[in-house]
């Protein structure tokens, strides 16, 4: 062993001292190798009979369960490079599983493998992390995977971030001590505490009013364990509090009883996301997710929105006066625009009925086969711009994105009529659209009033013709009463509701992305569930829950 680590077997156990700091780690249940569990050269637990000569073909159970205890062993020795060597990308890993100590402030680990599943280990970290005289309990469960070296053929332990820490991405790094914002109590518009352990899918929204209006606040840092992000623009993520800080109070425009609506909601499915936004003031009354990554793709993701779209598509075709809510319009079973076909769902088609009713039966020929006479690649993304406020740099209190239309040609134009192509949308973008849709007028979403900190907020130059919302707000109603929103709307509460279902498809994907969005009076609400199928399958019940709680 080198001058950086001793260690010793003692009871079943691997000991080591690194440092003065107590490491330990479990010898894996069924380790069927050469009997040495303890340290070998380097601080790594010997590995000879898994590395002594090439092998090529799946990793087997004793290669698996070998270099997981040499790897564990050497991590929970504080040897860095060892631990990193037995990784197939020792020059990432090395300085994550170095932060671990040294800047996570690990002062005794016990690492305590389970049983092993295939070529995968499940482990579990219980650490002691000091900082100035003071020590915290730090536990957690994560997990490793063992592969054969491409080059080397030698079983190595599948470098991911998420072996440290299951919530560590890519260039993320592991920090302990006093952070920079001091701890914030978020409450919605009432006074109501918004805390994480109730409203757990607003935890990247209370790290990102943290980081933004932490110090403004007035309370004080106290000691944190956190994941420091990859960028400056994204916000910490505490992980555990050793000693309280002072939180200061930050108002928001959201409220509880939405959010606690919206969270249940999504829960439902993987990988959803909602927003409710009042559409008479733009303030944003519930934010949620319920994704793997933590992501919040509510205000952050960039997907195609389907159908949804045809909200400002249809704006764009009346302002032209190409349609009209009871005017026919000719919606065939499949229209062709620069050599590629589009075509109905099932291939339906209807004769002789008003655009309204292709707008609630989502049509999409009725509107491809119009791009002849709109005669104007741009005028799509400047509708979007200009009345509904996409692309004009949003500061809703937390980094968003406000949606994407750019201006382009050929099939790719007629795609962005239906929501595909190079459209980029969230959650947050759509329901502002239904809201603008529903009042004629664009207001930004806020998540905290503007007059806190005297932001500037983004200005549509422009409102909808008066007779373009209410053709708008018209088919959105048909569309919830007897058109493809009808079953999701159906449980709504009310009569003074309205929806546009969109399905968008994704390259590579099993099932199109599940798009909705809708109105119930002085609230709209839009959810998106990657994977989910057609809009009114999984984001509709979505939406009809988060407007029914309003």
């Amino acid at each position: 062993m080198n001058g950086a680590a001793k260690g010793a077997i003692v009871g079943g156990v691997f000991l080591a001292m690194a440092g003065g700091a107590a490491y330990g780690v479990v010898t894996l249940v069924g380790d069927s190798g050469d009997g040495h569990s303890g340290a070998g050269k380097n601080g790594a637990a010997g590995t000879g009979a898994v590395t002594a000569q090439r092998a090529t073909g799946p990793v087997t159970d004793q290669e698996t369960a070998q270099v997981a205890n040499a790897f564990l062993a050497a991590w929970a020795a504080g040897d860095a490079r060892a631990a990193a060597d037995l990784t197939n990308n020792a020059q990432a890993a090395q300085p994550v599983l170095a932060d671990f100590r040294s800047k996570g402030l690990v002062s005794k680990a016990v690492i305590t493998p389970g049983t092993p599943d295939g070529t995968g280990v499940p482990f579990k970290v219980e650490a002691e992390i000091t900082h100035a005289g003071t020590a915290k309990s730090f536990a957690y469960d994560s997990r490793l995977t063992v592969v054969r070296g491409a080059s080397s053929g030698k079983p190595l332990v599948d470098w991911q971030p998420s072996v440290v820490h299951p919530q560590l991405q890519k260039d993320e790094r592991l920090r302990a001590g006093t952070p920079a914002s001091p701890p914030l109590k978020a409450v919605d518009r009432h006074g109501k505490e918004l805390a994480p352990e109730q409203y757990p899918s607003l935890r990247p929204v209370l790290d990102a009013l943290r980081k933004t209006y932490g110090e403004k606040a007035g309370g004080t840092p106290g000691v944190e364990v956190w994941i420091e992000p990859a960028t400056a623009d994204a916000p910490k993520r505490t992980l555990a509090t050793l000693v309280e800080g002072t939180p200061g109070q930050l108002r928001t425009v959201l409220d509880a009883d939405v959010q606690a609506a919206a969270e249940k909601a999504v829960a439902q499915y993987a990988e959803a996301s909602v927003v409710a936004v009042q559409p008479s003031t733009g303030d944003v009354l519930a934010v949620a997710n319920h994704r793997q990554d933590g992501f919040n793709a509510a205000m952050l993701g960039r997907r195609a929105p389907g159908s949804t779209m045809k909200i400002v598509t249809a704006a764009m075709l009346l302002e032209k006066g190409l349609v009209a809510a009871d005017r026919p319009a000719a919606c065939p079973p499949s229209a062709t625009w620069d050599g590629k076909s589009f075509r109905n769902q099932g291939g339906f088609s209807l004769q002789g009925q008003p655009f309204s009713t292709s707008f609630a039966r989502s049509c999409n020929t009725a509107f491809i086969s119009l791009i002849d006479d709109v005669k104007d690649n741009g005028a799509l993304p400047r509708v979007a711009k200009e009345a509904f406020g996409i692309g004009l740099d949003w500061k809703t209190g937390i980094p968003s994105q406000d949606g994407a239309v750019p201006v382009t040609s050929g099939s790719a134009a007629a795609a962005e009529y239906i929501g595909q192509g190079p459209i980029l949308m969230n959650p947050l973008n759509m329901a502002s659209i239904t809201a603008t849709a529903r009042t004629g007028t664009f207001r930004q979403p806020v998540l905290v009033k503007a007059s806190l900190d005297g932001r500037a907020l983004a200005t549509a130059p422009r409102s909808l013709a008066p007779g373009v919302s209410a053709q708008l707000v018209r088919m959105m109603r048909q569309t919830a009463a007897s058109g493809t929103a009808a079953k999701a709307m159906a449980s709504v509460h009310g009569s003074d509701k309205g929806a546009k279902t969109g399905s968008a498809e994704v390259d590579g994907a099993a099932a199109p992305d599940s798009w909705f969005t809708g109105f119930s009076g002085d609230v709209a609400a839009a959810a998106m569930v990657e994977g989910g199928g057609h809009g009114a399958d999984a984001a509709g019940p979505v939406v009809a829950a988060v407007l029914n709680a309003s």
